[in-house]
């Protein structure tokens, strides 16, 4: 008996001891930008973009980074960012004129992919099944959410050919750059949405019909609803960003009976991002700080109370940054 005393015991305090080494360590900060868009490509290589035309990358895991801004486009929001290696990344502005950018030299020289003045393109995120094929999401025009679409590495782009239905009051955030997703292989897009309501908008191969979902998320006002969506769906956080410390109704995650289940407890507050760490856990992340969960996004616990509006893990790897408003940037640890 007293053997197992001391092995549950044991367990215990590994377990407590592995919730409290979860940190976030701010690594650099002061830059006049806000930061929304970032791309972890493994454990060395990052990349970010922000407003005023900047963009940077990171080839030692995030603790030192170099700042370019875009020539001729210094006065662009650059809200999210598709890195691919260290010499390659695509960025995307939103406002007016729409914009899509590529480098295929490090960021040295980027090359203009797209343009439109029409004030009612407005690009919200970007996503990535592979380095030929992927997406943008923009806002809805004549009733119907934008999709572009490429298929040679985002030298060009078309209109996807089946767009999806919008309510009225309908948009997405352009927050994060994760209110879209699209799976690994390609074979499930995601939107989530806010406004007057809050819905996950779901296309599987064979991409002939949207799937409309109503979320339990906070929505009815321009300000709130659903900001993120983790990879596959599984998970939904959102909330309020005029009141960032309104708790209720910020998160949910998908069970099947029925769809769509309220996080209990769930984050403190609004969050504009989450993400896939490890196969049951989460990390998402706001203005009022960020959270972690260990089952599925079913509850929460608060780890911090930095302001971040972006997190993203590597596609290749298990480095987790996080990035937000005055060019702060952080590293997450499990």
């Amino acid at each position: 008996m007293k053997v197992r005393y001391l092995l549950a015991t044991f367990v215990l305090s590994m377990m407590i001891g592995r919730l409290n080494a979860q940190k976030i360590q701010v690594v650099e900060t002061g830059k006049p930008v806000s930061i929304r868009g970032l791309s972890v490509v493994n454990n060395k290589i990052a990349w970010l973009s922000s407003s005023s035309g900047y963009t940077a990358i990171t080839r030692d895991g995030g603790h030192t980074w170099q700042w370019q801004q875009v020539k001729g486009f210094e006065k662009a929001d650059f809200r999210d960012i598709e890195a691919f290696s260290d010499k390659e990344a695509i960025i995307m502005s939103s406002g007016t004129p729409a914009l899509i950018l590529k480098t295929t030299d490090g960021g040295a020289n980027w090359q203009l992919k797209y343009r439109n003045d029409d004030k009612a393109y407005f690009l919200d995120a970007m996503d990535f099944s592979n380095k030929k094929h992927g997406l943008i999401l923009g806002d809805p025009i004549d009733k119907k959410f934008l999709l572009l679409e490429t298929n040679d590495g985002g030298d060009s782009w078309h209109k996807f050919a089946n767009l999806p239905d919008a309510e009225e009051g309908e948009a997405a955030f352009a927050a994060s750059g994760t209110c879209f997703r699209i799976s690994y292989g390609g074979d499930y897009f995601s939107i989530v949405t806010g406004g007057t309501v809050a819905r996950h908008l779901v296309l599987e191969k064979p991409f002939k019909e949207w799937a409309y979902y109503d979320l339990p998320i906070t929505h009815g006002q321009a300000s709130n609803g659903a900001f993120s969506v983790s990879e596959g769906g599984v998970v939904i956080v959102g909330g309020n960003y005029s009141s960032p410390k309104y708790a209720d109704s910020v998160s949910c995650t998908f069970s099947g009976h029925p769809p769509y289940v309220k996080s209990r407890p769930g984050p403190a507050g609004y969050q504009s991002c989450v993400e896939l760490i490890t196969p049951q856990t989460y990390l998402s992340t706001g203005t009022p700080g960020s959270n972690i969960s260990v089952d599925h996004g079913q509850s929460w616990r608060q780890i911090d109370t930095t302001n971040f509006n972006v997190c993203r893990k590597a596609k290749y790897g298990k480095l987790v940054l996080l990035a937000g408003d005055k060019g702060k940037i952080g590293i997450f640890t499990l």
